[in-house]
């Protein structure tokens, strides 16, 4: 018990001090790592998450991950390069969550990314292109299947009601 305390505060201290920035009330839960090209909302609680590339990622207010969750915003070059299977050659894509998103266990989202407001990310899913806002996607590729109830959304944002 004591060392799960321990890493957590580890986890969150790493990743306050590795972020381009962070608003109030973020919470690391489980082992997790940010670049410094992260910048990251209020009420932002991660529960296990991993960011890696050179692009930026911004993720918004009252953003909740489930575990072992990963963000890339770099690729190799494997069309146009001077090697196969890809060469030395970095892309990178920024990855843009806008506020109330839930991820939840091990999601993958690819570079280039914008996941809307609202929007429920099923576990286990691939995101590899742009989920509207109040969608529900989940899948490999993840596909919306559904959308949130937009007026009760709406009601609970304009009563501040947010976990």
């Amino acid at each position: 018990m004591i060392l799960n305390k321990i890493k957590k505060k580890f986890y969150q201290h790493r990743c306050e001090s590795v972020a381009k920035s962070h608003g109030n009330n973020f919470k690391v839960n489980g082992e997790s790592y940010v670049t410094p090209n992260t910048i990251l909302g209020n009420n932002v609680n991660f529960n296990g998450m991993k960011i890696q590339g050179k692009g930026n990622v911004s993720i918004g207010d009252n953003f909740h991950s489930g575990i072992e969750c990963m963000i890339i915003t770099s690729i190799h070059n494997y069309d146009n390069g001077n090697a196969i299977p890809y060469d030395n050659t970095v892309i990178s894509k920024d990855v843009i969550i806008e506020d109330n998103v839930w991820l939840g266990n091990r999601v993958t989202i690819l570079p280039g990314v914008r996941i809307g407001e609202g929007a429920i990310i099923q576990a286990g899913s691939v995101v590899v292109k742009d989920v509207e806002k109040y969608a529900i996607a989940g899948g490999h590729p993840a596909e919306v299947f559904k959308y949130r109830d937009i007026d009760h959304y709406e009601k609970l944002k304009k009563e501040k009601r947010f976990h």
